[in-house]
């Protein structure tokens, strides 16, 4: 196997780390998380803002060329790398935080800010010792699709010529694609076919041009095991539970109002399927720990090694494989643990000590655990379909199940596991996050150490920002409202009162695990597989149709081999772009929507189903135009 060479080689010095990098990423990822969080709690998904960082960072610095003179790379990715931080802080908190206020509680801007930076270093700090192995070791079998479409932006704009510009055109097309679909509403964001013969069968797509490009960078296999987890939820499971509960003339818990007969789609796998997938994610999540045993322990290994060397014991390394020092990763993380133990309101309430030591435990166990599975699983499927909300689930029903046995059942309990669940909610985020980041610094031949203290600095300085945010959003619109339904968080607010209140359906959660436990045993990717099964099904389809673009595009490679790589890089390049371009204007709608309102579109009314079928082949012709980017070199 040929040895791997970043963009920049590790012999050569650029400046990288600096004051203003950190200051324009934090400032820039303080505005995005801001925006990010609106999204989360309106919709439940966040967007990854690591792509649209990299390309604003580099618009900014070309901006103050005049003053700054030429910012490098090396520079552009740590302003980059310390913004992205602040997403990954938001898709924690908007997970967790707004079931507090839904009990009545009422924390403030420091105690949700607090727990925020927490989970933020310690998600940095557990994911270190794993670099060398995910990231290096793993560099062919794990894409990180947003770390590599970040590196081949910064790479493309430091290049600049013909190779800049299929990222530009990708991100325009993505940009105004998004501008029709979700600003002025011209088409139908989505498409969906009702499938004959089998009861409530349901196929959709959502037309993202973004989740196409990262179905064009995970690759086929991937994108396929996903959509066949969703399409086990969308043609087997929904219709079962709509054939064989379509007699019940009476609510089927966990449902409270609506007879099954009632329920569409839709709702059937909000109130079913997500237990399943929850429990598929949580199962196939342990078994993925399982097998990274080895990997975890050759980690630490290496970082207990670390510990015994000398000062100077890194001048024998490259550049490029320095990390922050191993006593700084220990030390630092358990300084944080104890800082919860001890911390009056760390974990947000006034009860004893022993529920606060309690729970710094519970915090340190799933946190170390879940920043292993998230830091692999962001590998593959990207940051964007991270299902965060499922560790989060697993770290919920841990800490529930053991505030149960110990009596803890009171408001002072259900509390304490939810805080811990967002702690460890943000840590597994920011791993999956910085994952991305350290991703896109080995492409380019980045320094990992100044990266990670990036990565650090953004979290302690933009999570009390989010947490005013998420705090001022919850007093204008009042979290569970139409307005700000807040669906992940009402989710863990079920589990943690099913669990401690003894009416979690159980069932459901462990049919996921059997299912998991299956596609393991028949050689799948589990927590792939797990994921399609928890993510809905419209998400999936997308992905899936980029990967088989790859495929093909791959066909059409093997016939001209020597333009193969040069051809893969075109196609990459413009998927990248397309990832950026939806996520910049999703970004900028989000701030529309903060300030003015939900934008309710031009008033473009479809009759029918033409306006889905309108949508559809626009975004097949997307599709084709992606696949004619990436084979040009066939054609010329």
């Amino acid at each position: 196997m040929t040895e791997f060479k970043p963009y920049v080689s590790p012999e050569t010095t650029l400046k990288d780390f600096s004051i203003k990098a950190v200051i324009v990423g934090a400032v820039f990822g303080i505005l995005f998380g801001t925006a990010n969080a609106y999204l989360g709690l309106r919709v439940g998904l966040t967007i990854s803002t690591s792509i649209p960082l990299a390309v604003i960072a580099v618009a900014f610095f070309r901006l103050m060329r005049p003053v700054w003179g030429r910012v490098g790379i090396l520079e552009t990715n740590i302003a980059q790398t310390t913004g992205s931080a602040s997403s990954s802080l938001a898709s924690g908190v908007i997970f967790t935080i707004p079931a507090l206020f839904l009990w009545g509680f009422s924390p403030s801007i420091a105690q949700i800010g607090t727990l925020a930076m927490f989970g933020g270093i310690l998600g940095v700090l557990f994911m270190i010792p794993l670099r060398r192995f995910l990231i290096v070791k793993e560099h062919a079998s794990l894409p990180y699709p947003e770390g590599t479409a970040s590196a081949q932006v910064l790479m493309a704009a430091d290049r600049g010529g013909t190779r800049a510009k299929n990222v530009f055109i990708g991100m325009g097309l993505g940009a105004v694609y998004k501008a029709a679909l979700g600003f002025l509403k011209i088409i139908p964001e989505h498409a969906q076919l009702t499938v004959p013969f089998i009861k409530k069968a349901v196929l959709g797509v959502e037309t993202s041009p973004a989740l196409l490009g990262v179905g064009f960078i995970l690759n086929y296999k991937i994108a396929a095991v996903m959509v066949a987890g969703g399409l086990l939820s969308w043609l087997v499971l929904i219709p079962l539970i709509a054939t064989f509960g379509e007699g019940f003339t009476a609510p089927f818990f966990p449902e409270m109002t609506k007879t099954i007969a009632e329920m569409g789609p839709g709702e059937i796998w909000t109130r079913y399927i997500r237990y399943i997938g929850a429990g598929a994610v949580a199962f196939a999540g342990i078994i993925t720990v399982i097998k990274a045993l080895p990997t975890m322990y050759a980690s630490l290994k290496i970082g207990m090694q670390e510990l015994t060397r000398a000062k100077n014991a890194v001048e024998g390394k490259v550049r490029t494989d320095h990390d922050l020092p191993m006593f700084v990763v220990f030390g630092g993380a358990l300084l944080v643990i104890i800082a919860i133990a001890i911390a009056p309101h760390a974990i947000g309430t006034d009860g004893p000590a022993i529920v606060r030591v309690l729970g710094a435990i519970c915090i340190a166990a799933f946190a170390f655990l879940f920043v292993t599975v998230s830091s692999r699983i962001v590998g593959m499927v990207g940051v964007t379909s991270n299902p965060t909300s499922g560790m989060t689930i697993v770290a919920l029903l841990g800490t529930s199940f053991l505030f149960l046995l110990l009596g803890w059942t009171d408001d002072i309990g259900k509390a304490a596991a939810l805080t811990v669940g967002t702690v460890v909610a943000v840590a597994a985020s920011i791993a999956g996050d910085i994952s991305q980041d350290l991703k896109t610094g080995y492409l380019i031949g980045a320094t990992p150490q100044k990266q990670q203290i990036g990565e650090i600095v953004g979290a302690m300085f933009s999570a009390f920002f989010i947490a005013a945010a998420v705090w001022l959003l919850g007093e204008a619109f009042t979290f569970g409202s139409a307005e700000l339904p807040a669906p992940q968080a009402t989710l863990m607010k079920t589990v943690v009162e099913g669990v401690l209140h003894g009416n979690l359906p159980w069932g459901l959660v462990f049919i996921g695990a059997a299912i998991a436990l299956v596609a393991e045993l028949m050689g799948l990717r589990a927590l792939a597989f797990a994921v399609g099964i928890y993510l809905p099904l419209s998400t999936m389809t997308p992905v899936f149709l980029g990967g088989v673009i790859r495929w093909l595009v791959e066909r059409v490679q093997h016939h001209h081999e020597t333009h193969m790589e040069e051809m893969k890089d075109q196609g990459v390049l413009f998927g990248s772009g397309l990832i950026a371009g939806e996520g910049i204007m999703g970004v900028l709608i989000a701030f529309y929507a903060f300030f003015l309102g939900k934008p309710g579109g031009i008033g473009v009314i479809w009759p029918g189903h033409l306006g889905e079928i309108v949508s559809f082949a626009v975004f097949m012709v997307l599709g084709v135009l992606i696949f004619r980017m990436a084979t040009k070199k066939s054609v010329v």
